[in-house]
């Protein structure tokens, strides 16, 4: 279902696809699209038919950055309110998993999104490039960081330095992402994660979410704790009984 120019959105088993859809352009983000993205990804954290969110592209692409014919108007002024930065401030801060399922090209803004995910899964003849060096561009501050926690500050520095594409095998290396799979198992293999994390526990994937995040602090960790109690009654007795646990709390 096309939601806003752009992006198309489906809901399946409690998984929701949003699709980067603008393949004429290689799903490169206009200015609109960067400036929509974080009203779209509000509803879905309040839907409790969502559980887990993949973030995808059309047509074997997942996104060649942002439009070049529009960068200007999107440029950091180091204060985290251009367009890119709240986009990817809204991924990042978005509850519940998120998984970058990439395909083809992803580069630029297309790496800031990815990066932005909880978790990146890429085919092998995926590619990758961090390319603001070709443009003069600086790279946002948290985008820059979020980089160097992947990577390490030399692998940050050579893809910043360099601006050159490497292999998924390469980007695996590097910790760019997570897994890499032949083509034709790259949806399998995600939407089959996909599915048994929305069989979880959803207060523990929120919990988790925030602490390995770094949100949840000693106060909020007891809470979580607290709450958690009845969840843990049931896993327990689904264990002991043999059967799936029912959990209830949701989103």
């Amino acid at each position: 279902m096309q939601i806003s120019d752009g992006f198309a959105l489906s809901i399946d088993d409690h998984v929701a696809t949003l699709r980067i859809d603008r393949p004429e352009k290689r799903n490169a983000m206009s200015a609109g699209m960067w400036r929509a993205l974080p009203g779209i990804l509000a509803p879905l954290a309040q839907d409790p038919a969502v559980r887990v969110l993949v973030l995808t592209g059309a047509g074997g692409t997942f996104c060649a950055g942002a439009d070049i014919s529009e960068i200007a108007g999107l440029a950091e002024n180091g204060d985290g309110t251009g367009a890119t930065v709240i986009a990817e401030r809204a991924l990042t801060e978005f509850p519940k998993p998120v998984i970058a399922m990439i395909e083809g090209f992803c580069v630029g803004g297309g790496c800031q999104l990815a990066l932005a995910c909880d978790l990146r899964i890429a085919a092998r003849d995926a590619r990758f490039a961090i390319t603001p060096a070709k443009l003069g561009i600086v790279y946002p501050l948290s985008s820059t960081r979020r980089l160097v926690e992947h990577v390490g500050p030399s692998a940050a520095k050579l893809l910043l330095y360099s601006a050159d594409q490497i292999d998924a095998g390469h980007a695996l290396r590097l910790g760019l992402v997570d897994e890499v799979l032949p083509p034709e198992s790259l949806a399998e293999r995600v939407y089959g994660l996909a599915r048994t994390m929305a069989s979880r526990s959803q207060l523990t994937l929120a919990a988790s979410k925030e602490v390995v995040d770094g949100r949840a602090d000693e106060a909020r960790f007891r809470e979580w704790q607290k709450e958690s109690a009845t969840e843990l009654a049931e896993g327990v007795a689904a264990f002991l009984e043999r059967r799936l646990p029912h959990f209830r709390w949701t989103w």
